[in-house]
């Protein structure tokens, strides 16, 4: 292969059958020009980003990203993909290295971030929050810096974003949306709910949905289950009342009007969760 352009001493970026390829390896580029041939004795990883956007963005953190945290987040993001079972949109290259060096670079700084929504990013991404807290690990093993706890919330938050395709803003809010239907469901029944139940995880997963298509204004459009409601507000008064109360705070916050449909789903979901209670 041949150099197109020289990034640094440790990256260079050349072609691959028509592509364009970022190629790393410790001095791989040392006394080398664009035109040279690629030393391929010195390669040590070779990136392929197909979006050209994303491509040029992840070459420009070479200038200031060590060689080592490059490693680091594409070992981490490896381990992501064999854990969480699924493809990731490749912009995770650019953003989460671009979070863990920034993380870096202020605890170096002792400059600290809280993450308010850490507990609740645990308890509803609960998969991609132990991969947050593996990363942490791997980062004090492999690089000898022990980043803060809260860092393993917002990590998992990139492997969220990299599946469910919304920023990182996005991510966060669709947190908080199902944090604040929790707390007006257990308000409501002045209880703790059972978070290892299948009725819970069920009702979780029905709230975030509903957050992500609300954030993307995608929402339900079928309301043809208005005969279906008044029984189930007969049958189950608490249970609808419950639901007025968060169909109250989706109106006051988005200035959204759950349906018919909606409420009888969100209903039925809360009847399962709290049935055994008195």
């Amino acid at each position: 292969m041949i150099i197109k352009k020289v990034l640094n001493n440790n990256a260079v970026i050349s072609s691959k059958k028509g592509i364009d390829v970022l190629i790393m390896g410790k001095g791989i580029a040392f006394s080398k020009k664009t035109g040279n041939a690629v030393d391929n004795d010195r390669i040590e990883r070779i990136f392929i980003l197909r979006n050209k956007d994303n491509f040029t963005r992840f070459t420009e953190m070479f200038i200031s990203v060590p060689i080592e945290i490059i490693y680091v987040c594409e070992k981490i993001i490896n381990l992501g993909k064999i854990k969480l079972g699924s493809d990731l949109d490749e912009i995770i290259y650019i953003n989460l290295t671009d979070h863990i060096n920034s993380s870096i670079e202020r605890q170096k700084n002792k400059i600290f971030i809280n993450n308010p929504l850490r507990w609740e990013i645990s308890k509803y991404y609960p998969d991609e929050y132990k991969l947050g807290e593996k990363a942490l690990e791997i980062i004090y093993r492999d690089l000898n810096i022990r980043l803060n706890k809260d860092e393993a919330a917002f990590i998992a938050l990139h492997f969220v974003n990299a599946n469910m395709e919304n920023n990182f803003q996005e991510t966060y809010k669709i947190t908080k949306i199902i944090s604040n239907i929790e707390k007006l469901v257990k308000n409501f029944y002045k209880t703790e709910l059972d978070q290892d139940s299948v009725e819970y995880y069920r009702f979780i997963t029905h709230i975030k949905l509903f957050a992500h298509r609300l954030i993307e204004t995608k929402m339900y459009e079928e309301d043809e289950d208005g005969d279906l409601l008044e029984l189930m507000k007969k049958k189950y008064p608490n249970e609808y009342q419950c639901s007025l109360q968060v169909a109250k705070y989706i109106f006051e916050e988005f200035s959204y009007k759950l349906n018919s449909s909606e409420l009888l789903y969100l209903t039925a979901h809360i009847r399962r969760m709290t049935k055994h209670l008195k």
